[in-house]
Parts: C-alpha cells; structure tokens; sequence
C-alpha cells in the first residue's frame, strides 16, 4: 500500500495515540497461524495481524522466501515455517498452540500437483481439523465469490468443497468471498496495463459484459483480521466488494484512461476466448486458462441476499475502498514516462 503524506508548516508534531489504528498495538501472548500468508492477499493480512498485536507465524512451503513478512511487524513478532497442505504433519505442527488459524491458500491456475481439488477442495479440510485438534478458538477460510458446487468452473467448485469441509471439521469457523481483489501486487488492473502496453488492442472477452465489483486486498486483510479476532459472525458467509460494481469494458477502459494509452477494445465471444485459452495456459505463469474464461460467464458481486444480511464489509465495519483511491498509485508505472506523464485533463 501506498501511503502519501503533504509537508507543511501547519502539520502537527503531536505523535498519535497508540490506540490509533495507523499504528501497531503492543504485541500480546496471542499466536495466528497464516497458511499461505506470503501471497498477495497474505501479506497484506499479516501487517493487519501484526498491527493488532498478533504474533504470526507464516505457514508457507518455502519459508525462505518468505524474509519479506519480517519487517511488517515488531522484532521476532513474525515468524515463517514450513508447511504444506498436502502434508498433514506439517500443518499439525504449524498450527499448534494457536489461538487462531487463517487459511489464504488458492491458485487461479493448476500447475502439476498444484491441483484445484488438491489445494481448494481438499486443503482446507487439513488445516481446519489440525485447528480443531489443535484447539484454536477461531477458524478463518479465504474464499471466493463464485464459489458453488454447480459452478461451471473448476476453481469455483473447489471453492466450495473447500467451504463445506471446513464447516464439517470446524463449526463455527468464518468464510470470507471475495470478488476479485485489487492492490498493488494484483494480477487484475496490472495485468491489464502490462497488456496494453504491448498489445495493439485488447480483448473483450464475452463482450465485456461480465460484472466485477473490485475489493482492494487492505480492506480484506482488515475483514480477515477481524474474524481472526471472533468479531464476525460464523453462520454464513461473508461476501466482500468495493463500492463499485464494473463490467470488464469498463475495467479496461479505466486502465486505458489511467495509464494513458489509446488501445481499441475488440469483442472476443466467449468460445473464441476458450480456444486462445487452451493455448496460452500451456505456457508458464498462463496469461489466460480456460477456466478463467469460463469465470467470466458469470457475474462477481455481492448477492443481494449477503447485502441484506450485512455480510459484507459494511457489516464488518470496515468502510470498502473506491478503486480510484488506490489503483493511480501504481498504474502510474505503466504510463510512458511514468508517474511524470501528465494525462490530458488531470492536472
């Protein structure tokens, strides 16, 4: 996250309070244990752990990667081991002695034994019961939108068997959905801004029709923080989105618009994204699988039904964040000559 503060003579020196929520609370006696909590979405809720004066540690498979999470939080207050969900032993030690247990772990692509069933539907299950054994009061589930056993997808069916074994091995745990979230590691706005700065046109998969509604990763860190710390209700899910809702034609004209560039948007019917599909996802890090084009046949928002049961981040309390907000921060990048090119009405 990018903070921005102005100088001036009339800033105070007065230092905040430490109850202020910009700044970490003493560290207390209390462990979290994060699976896959040196991801995109996972480093942002450890800082939001850390902040809350949790003392994390980082379940991840290689933890010598993982020395970026040490400086979000005090000295030896965060702290990676090694685990895998496919190992039991390994996820039976990580989470021993927590009082808490949040699992991050997903792909949006297979690759070998990084299966969806494998990762999403059977996973979750290991870590919720070495929870449940371990005797942790709380049980968080990072999920998606979408997720449902009769999606079409395979990403959204694994979702929810993920879901239902938690409920099964830890009742009373908490599930958090998503829609696709935005922040400045993202793999959606950057995505598409790296696209067009290469490609001649872009495509609208489906027509662009497909509604988003883009959550930014801080204000979900924030929502898995605060279910971490029981102050959510565990008898449904949560479903979490920004305060606006985007088709696709929208999304990449934004990013037109922001990085400044002049890109024709070309409708590619949903078939045809499919075929391109099956080529590009035999590539490394897929730019596009056929499963990702068969997510976009259906709308990511927040139901009607969580709205109305305030299982949202209003719900939570948590204020969600205007795309524009965050996104220029780091999009600006992209633009020809950085954040220094001045986009044509906006200064």
């Amino acid at each position: 996250m990018l903070y921005l503060s102005s100088a001036g003579s009339n800033r105070s020196t007065k230092a905040p309070a430490m109850s202020d929520a910009r700044y970490p609370r003493p560290v207390g006696d209390k462990l979290v244990t994060v699976f896959g909590g040196s991801g995109f979405i996972g480093r942002h809720v450890v800082r939001a752990l850390a902040r809350d004066g949790w003392r994390v540690r980082v379940a991840v498979r290689r933890p010598d990667l993982a020395g970026h999470l040490q400086p979000l939080g005090g000295v030896g207050q965060i702290v990676a081991t090694q685990a895998n969900l496919r190992y039991p032993e390994s996820v039976a030690q990580a989470v021993r002695g927590a009082t808490a247990v949040v699992n991050l772990v997903g792909i949006l692509a297979e690759s070998g034994k990084q299966s969806f069933e494998a990762v999403q539907g059977k996973g979750p299950r290991t870590a919720a019961e070495a929870a449940q054994e371990a005797g942790a009061s709380t049980f968080v589930q990072m999920s998606a939108i979408g997720a449902d056993r009769l999606a079409r997808s395979g990403y959204g069916r694994s979702k929810a068997e993920g879901e239902a074994a938690v409920a099964e091995a830890f009742p009373g745990a908490v599930i958090l959905r998503p829609s696709v979230v935005f922040g400045p590691e993202d793999a959606f706005f950057n995505r598409f801004a790296a696209m067009a700065r290469i490609a001649p046109a872009l495509p609208l998969i489906g027509g662009g029709r497909t509604r988003l509604q883009p959550v930014f990763v801080g204000d979900v860190a924030r929502a898995a923080a605060l279910a971490a710390a029981g102050k959510a209700d565990a008898a449904g899910a949560y479903e979490l989105g920004g305060p606006e809702v985007m088709t696709l034609e929208d999304v990449l004209r934004y990013v037109l618009k922001v990085t400044g560039r002049s890109r024709p948007l070309v409708p590619l019917p949903f078939g045809a994204a499919k075929a391109l599909g099956r080529v590009l996802q035999l590539l490394p890090n897929a730019p596009l699988t056929v499963d990702q084009v068969t997510m976009l046949e259906t709308d990511n928002v927040v139901s009607d039904e969580a709205a109305a049961a305030g299982r949202t981040l209003d719900g939570l309390g948590v204020a969600p964040t205007p795309v524009d907000a965050i996104a220029p921060s780091y999009l600006w990048s992209y633009r020809r000559t950085g954040q220094f090119e001045k986009i044509r009405g906006e200064l």
